[in-house]
């Protein structure tokens, strides 16, 4: 499992130019499932998405979570993230999930980050998406479940 995470000040989901999801201050998460994720990835993943320090303290630290912000998420799935582009110039998805489980481990994942205590909100899984924000930072993370 991958995820992108971008500190955001605003983020929007659009789907047929209808906005289905929109957040203030906190992190816009883009999911990408691979073959062979389990539940033990989206605990993995959930717990340290929760718990990233990459909010300012009063000091101008990152050191608050978006919890302790009492931030927003907006997860977006994104299976090119799992893109293998080590051979020539065309990506490579034979890593992502079959849409089906890839759906139900999406799902579940914003279900956990929920029990985490982080209001979350989400795109539509499998729909061509139009994401708009206003990045904070910008900081931007990079967390692989695979290493």
């Amino acid at each position: 499992m991958k995820a992108l995470i971008q500190r955001v000040e605003e983020a929007s989901v659009k789907v047929d130019e209808s906005e289905v999801a929109r957040i203030g201050k906190g992190i816009l998460l883009f999911l990408g499932v691979q073959k062979g994720d389990s539940e033990r990835d989206i605990t993995y993943l959930v717990r340290k998405v929760a718990g990233l320090r990459i909010f300012e303290d009063p000091h101008g630290r990152m050191n608050l979570s978006v919890r302790d912000v009492g931030g927003e998420a907006l997860v977006v799935s994104q299976f090119t993230l799992v893109a293998r582009t080590k051979k020539g110039l065309r990506p490579s998805f034979d890593d992502a999930e079959q849409p089906e489980r890839a759906a139900i481990l999406y799902k579940r994942f914003i279900e956990a980050l929920r029990a985490e205590g982080v209001k979350t909100s989400e795109g539509v899984f499998g729909s061509y998406m139009k994401v708009s924000l206003v990045n904070d930072g910008p900081v931007t993370i990079i967390i692989d479940t695979r290493g």
